[in-house]
């Protein structure tokens, strides 16, 4: 038998690395909104128990009454995935899961992590990646130490200061060096409590491999602007894109381009890298 230790680390680290091309960067966006508490915490009702959802989620509905047929999945997992025998409950996971990414991630990394309902909160982060805006309430970590950098002024133009890319190089590096067959072996093992998490979200006949390879193909359609994007003040004193296009952009597409090209060129190989690995065996 496989050594829970030895299979948790990687298969944890896995599910934050497959969705990290967009987490460690929200906090710019995110910085005024106030803690929230966790919209997964269970209540206990007479007779049972229930999940609340994040806000703007749906609640899901009796299982009897509206869950619908559940679909082949467009991209199935590799044949020959291997699912871990021993995994803990979802709703026991945490503290295995706490206890093993601090022998994978660095405590700076690390800390970002909020520390309840780690699984739920990545794949509703994950999910999320794609809209326009997200709820406090749906992010899986904590800001970013420190603020975005900018250089220039109103009269000559505000833009990304180099330094801000020093500031997400830790990230990056750690996203990029990771062996994207060894991560994808990892999530595998740990599918049947990510897919788990997915359909309480509220997909209740969805499959998550196919969510996150549709996240994958949304990222990699970023543009990748010549220049760095120029800057302005909203209302509230945050910055955003000037060009409307980019403003309209996703969180997740809004967050790539904020890394300096070279950060963003190599998170786009390895998502790239990722996408072929959880695709292999499959219709792809």
């Amino acid at each position: 038998m496989q050594d829970r230790k030895a299979v948790w680390p990687w298969a944890v680290a896995g599910v934050l690395v497959l969705g990290g091309a967009g987490w460690w960067l929200f906090g710019d966006e995110l910085r005024t909104a106030a803690p929230a508490m966790s919209p997964f915490a269970a209540e206990t009702p007479a007779g049972g128990s229930r999940s609340v959802p994040a806000a703007g989620m749906p609640e899901q509905a009796p299982a009897a009454a509206t869950t619908p047929a559940t679909a082949p999945a467009q991209h199935p997992l590799p044949r020959d995935a291997s699912i871990d025998a021993a995994l803990p409950s979802l709703e026991d996971s945490d503290a295995r899961v706490r206890e093993d990414l601090g022998t994978f991630f660095p405590g700076p990394v690390l800390a970002l992590l909020l520390p309840d309902h780690v699984i739920q909160r990545l794949v509703a982060h994950i999910d999320n990646l794609t809209q326009p805006s997200v709820p406090a309430t749906a992010l899986a970590l904590r800001p970013l130490p420190g603020g975005l950098q900018v250089e220039g002024d109103a009269a000559s133009g505000i833009t990304f200061a180099g330094a801000n890319a020093e500031r997400y190089a830790p990230y990056v590096a750690a996203f990029t060096a990771a062996d994207a067959d060894a991560l994808a072996a990892a999530y595998m093992r740990l599918y049947p409590l990510v897919q788990q998490a997915y359909r309480e979200l509220g997909h209740p006949g969805g499959h998550f491999n196919d969510r996150l390879v549709g996240v994958i193909d949304h990222l990699l359609q970023t543009p990748e602007p010549a220049q760095p994007p120029a800057l302005e003040r909203d209302a509230r004193g945050r910055y955003r894109f000037v060009d409307p296009g980019l403003q309209a952009r996703s969180i997740g597409q809004k967050a790539l381009l904020r890394l300096d090209a070279q950060q963003a060129q190599a998170v786009k190989r390895q998502l790239r890298a990722i996408r072929l690995a959880v695709t292999r065996g499959g219709s792809d």
